[in-house]
């Protein structure tokens, strides 16, 4: 008997569409009489828009940006407690079609493609018979259902098997039409980016209702767009709606005041916001807190030592960079009032302080206390990510009730990373790089950290700079191996794993950063009940000590093979099922 396509399987079976629900017996042919067909639903604007809310929420579902394992497969994460050893397949560069990463993401991307063609199906049929206002009411909300079918494509084709996927434009009536072969990259490109072009062209530039806030724009549609031609080498294409994300007063973009405003529940959907995943501490107690239909994430339990699992935290060289990323020392942000009056110099930047959590920083507090009191820093764990978790609204996870929950939103792209593809698209297309530069200082002065370039010159020339003179190369290395990852560390969708396979270094890489040494130095303090107290090996330093020596990557440097772990696998679970890709009757 012909095995059962996992599609099939996941989006009929278990797909249950804002009141449309279908059973698995006898694929469709019987109609559940306490629920709505697809022959009684689908015909008004609120039904339309019933049904987009699924797919917003298909977006909600966290294996579609899978964050903690694609950052393990990239140069930015340790996995988890237990230093100097990992069993982590992702951080090896040991998994296949077999685990649980790629199978879990491309399930819950077709699952939102196939909420989406349902939606753009429906509206297409709909929209001829409506008067002018009800068109263009559904228009917008079928420019919403493309961009998100054109998203969930755009990240299929740069995550799984060098691009060439299956491609679904239909909404599938019986079981054989979920058998459906791999298309090229090129195919699938094609048809994404129409998904794209149409939703930038009849979206609206803002949403002027507050109950409308988080919904996509035409703005978000153009910043995909440039990404793809970005990612494809394409630079004037990318350059085009690069500028339309930057210069279009009409979608209001610019940097947050604080780039502490991104990471944390304070301050969400604000107007760096480009593209963003709108979460909230409701919960759903009936039902897992792993659930998709669960409108709050767990991501804080991910990263978070104080009551969390602390599954995921920084590299070595990463905290390292951290550390090192200079200030400018001309702005009075970067100075401490002391109880006595007098000013000094912070300890690490704005942008170090709010990115992860160190042992010595002492200038801005972790979960209502300092760093070092806040958690113990053991088993040689010498920095913590702040994103995604609560350390500025509970004093432990677990006092948000119940606890396997948070209202952090996902920011997926935010101006700051149009900035710095901007900076990249010159650089690489145009070799301009006194223009590169200044997008790139206008994120580092957002951060009142030192500028590029020499003192005097540019946007901000009270600003302290390097005085380093940069060629399209050299500008180039910064962007990669400095702002980006920075700036950018566990946000979006896969960026860093991306960015280094297309810059085609993730080997090289790997190899690089298995030959550094990292040393821990201990740290002394006293605590709030004026107690001294000591956290062992909690200060990450390049200065050799006595102990430990921490080397990441020397496993995935040899490991990784660039066709097998560039990209992800089609999943075994669809080769398996699907006869159009290597199943059998």
């Amino acid at each position: 008997m012909k095995l059962r396509n996992n599609l099939y399987k996941l989006m009929i079976c278990a797909l249950p569409i804002m009141g449309v629900s279908t059973g698995c017996s006898d694929f469709l042919e019987e109609v559940n009489p306490n629920e709505m067909s697809t022959e009684s639903f689908w015909k008004t604007v609120s039904d339309l828009d019933a049904g987009l809310v699924a797919v917003y929420n298909a977006f909600k579902n966290q294996n579609v940006l899978s964050i903690p394992d694609e950052y393990n497969r990239s140069d930015m994460t340790w996995p988890g407690w237990g230093r100097p050893n990992t069993s982590n397949q992702y951080y090896l560069q040991q998994f296949n079609e077999s685990s649980s990463v790629p199978n879990n993401k491309w399930d819950a991307l077709y699952k939102g493609i196939f909420r989406a063609n349902q939606v753009i199906k429906a509206s297409e049929e709909l929209i001829p018979t409506l008067n002018e206002t009800g068109q263009e009411s559904a228009t917008i909300i079928l420019a919403q259902a493309r961009f998100f079918r054109g998203l969930f494509y755009f990240y299929l084709t740069t995550g799984f098997n060098e691009g060439n996927v299956p491609i679904f434009d239909f909404v599938p009536q019986n079981e054989e039409e979920f058998y459906q072969p791999v298309r090229p990259k090129e195919e699938v490109e094609a048809f994404y980016l129409e998904d794209l072009e149409y939703a930038h062209q009849h979206l609206p530039a803002t949403w002027t209702r507050d109950i409308d806030r988080g919904r996509v724009t035409a703005g978000s549609a153009a910043a995909v767009l440039g990404k793809s031609h970005l990612y494809n080498e394409n630079y004037a294409q990318a350059k085009t709606y690069f500028e339309d994300v930057i210069n279009n007063s009409a979608y209001g973009f610019s940097l947050a005041e604080s780039i502490g405003d991104n990471f944390t529940t304070t301050n969400e959907l604000n107007q760096e916001s480009v593209l963003e995943i709108n979460y909230s501490l409701a919960f759903k107690s009936e039902i897992s807190p792993y659930a998709e239909e669960q409108v709050s994430n767990n991501l804080h339990f991910a990263v978070s030592p104080v009551g969390g699992w602390r599954s995921i935290y920084p590299s070595c060289w990463l905290i390292m960079a951290y550390k090192e990323d200079p200030m400018d020392v001309n702005d009075p942000r970067n100075y401490v009032v002391e109880e006595d009056g007098s000013k000094r110099l912070r300890k690490y930047s704005l942008r170090t302080s709010y990115s992860i959590a160190l042992v010595d920083d002492t200038d801005l507090e972790y979960y209502g206390t300092s760093t070092a009191e806040a958690t113990l820093f053991n088993s040689k764990e010498t920095g913590y990510f702040r994103k995604y978790s609560n350390w500025e609204t509970v004093s432990n996870e677990k006092d948000i009730v119940p606890n396997l929950r948070s209202g952090v939103n996902v920011r997926v792209i935010r101006l700051a990373d149009v900035f710095l593809m901007y900076a990249e698209v010159l650089l690489k297309g145009e070799g301009n790089v006194e223009e590169a530069m200044k997008y790139i200082n206008r994120v580092r002065h957002r951060s009142a950290l030192q500028l590029l370039g020499m003192d005097g010159t540019g946007e901000f020339p009270g600003a302290s700079h390097d005085n380093k003179s940069y060629d399209v190369q050299s500008l180039m290395d910064h962007l990669m191996f400095v702002e980006r990852p920075l700036e950018l560390a566990l946000e979006g969708n896969a960026i860093r794993t991306i960015d280094l396979r297309r810059w085609g270094i993730t080997k090289n890489r790997f190899e690089d950063l298995s030959q550094r040494k990292y040393y821990t130095a201990h740290y002394e303090f006293t605590n709030s009940k004026g107690q001294k107290l000591t956290r062992w090996a909690s200060i990450l330093t390049k200065e050799q000590q006595p102990g430990d020596v921490l080397i990441d990557y020397q496993q995935a440097a040899s490991n990784f093979i660039a066709s097998e772990h560039a990209y992800w696998p089609i999943p075994n679970s669809e080769i398996v099922a699907n006869p159009q890709i290597g199943g059998e009757d």
